[in-house]
């Protein structure tokens, strides 16, 4: 069996229910982390509907968030859904401003790394930053079938 997220009558992903439930509830988790809904309704009769404009604005907030932060264990558990979210979002035609995003941010660090031995540490470099999220992608989306 496999369930469907969609936007109008085009499937963006067509994961088993294991991976769908998991990818579900995470979203669930980054809603309540970011405060925002992320666009992508309940599944019903394994169907999905995810809403273009609202999704787009989870994906920027997603990424600024992650963007903002060094600490390596929350950077861990947010990468996979990250990259997850950038094939869906890529899928649905939302351009992402790589360009601003691999800029140093303009937000205040949160969730910073602080060790005894270093102190406290800053994100990564723009450019690896962006493009390491978008390798992540890229394999990803190799494994998502639509």
């Amino acid at each position: 069996m496999s369930q469907y997220f969609d936007i109008g009558d085009e499937t963006l992903w067509n994961p088993s229910n294991g991976a769908s439930r998991l990818f579900q509830r995470q979203v669930a988790v980054f809603e309540a982390e970011l405060e925002l809904p992320s666009g992508i309704g309940p599944m019903e009769n394994d169907e999905c509907q995810i809403s273009p404009d609202t999704f787009e604005t989870f994906v920027n907030a997603l990424l600024a968030k992650h963007r903002t932060t060094s600490h390596s264990i929350w950077l861990a558990l947010c990468d996979g859904f990250t990259a997850t979210v950038l094939v869906l979002a890529e899928r649905a035609g939302i351009t992402v401003d790589w360009a601003r995003y691999a800029a140093a941010p303009n937000a205040p660090l949160e969730d910073v790394q602080v060790s005894t031995v270093t102190g406290m540490s800053a994100p990564a470099d723009g450019g690896a930053w962006a493009a390491g999220l978008r390798e992540r992608a890229r394999e990803l989306g190799r494994r998502m079938p639509r």
